[in-house]
């Protein structure tokens, strides 16, 4: 559900969920090259933008989880997204039915640990309101950044496939 009990701050971070307001810097963040070198490749549209921005949203209601808009809270700038997702995507193995972790960082937020401190905090709150949790992630094997983070996260590589005609590499995290 989208509650305010699901929103939360790390140390440096503050995760919060979606709203029309995160639009623009979302829409910035996905249209940079940089950003979608190991997703797709291909800029996102301001109109894929906003699809996205829906099934964020949506996901609270249908799975209790999602993605949150995450803040740098010294400057209150726009670090990126990360959360969890049943995209049911169709791939062999398949991870239908597993939260499947996700985050992006706007390039302004590379380098600076936001990543790891995101993804960790995202699994912090995971296992408080669920328990402890099976959760998967999909990363571009020459992602080596993104890679590192899943890592230092504690997801171990289990399974190398395609999907949509790219190769990935899967990870796996917990029960």
């Amino acid at each position: 559900m989208r509650t305010p009990a699901n929103e939360f701050d790390t140390e440096r971070l503050s995760f919060r969920l979606f709203t029309e307001a995160d639009y623009e810097e979302s829409a910035s963040m996905w249209g940079q090259k940089s950003v979608v070198r190991f997703i797709g490749g291909k800029p996102f549209t301001r109109e894929e933008v906003w699809t996205k921005i829906l099934r964020a949203i949506g996901h609270w209601d249908v799975r209790g989880y999602g993605y949150w808009a995450v803040r740098d809270k010294a400057t209150r700038s726009y670090v990126g997204e990360v959360g969890f997702a049943d995209f049911h995507r169709i791939m062999e193995p398949s991870i239908q039915g597993t939260p499947e972790a996700g985050w992006v960082l706007a390039p302004e937020a590379h380098g600076k640990g936001f990543a790891t401190e995101a993804v960790r905090g995202a699994h912090a709150w995971l296992e408080g309101k669920f328990g402890p949790q099976k959760t998967v992630c999909l990363i571009d094997p020459d992602h080596r950044a993104s890679i590192h983070v899943a890592e230092k996260c504690g997801y171990v590589e289990y399974a190398r496939t395609m999907y949509h005609g790219d190769d990935v590499v899967l990870f796996e995290r917990g029960p």
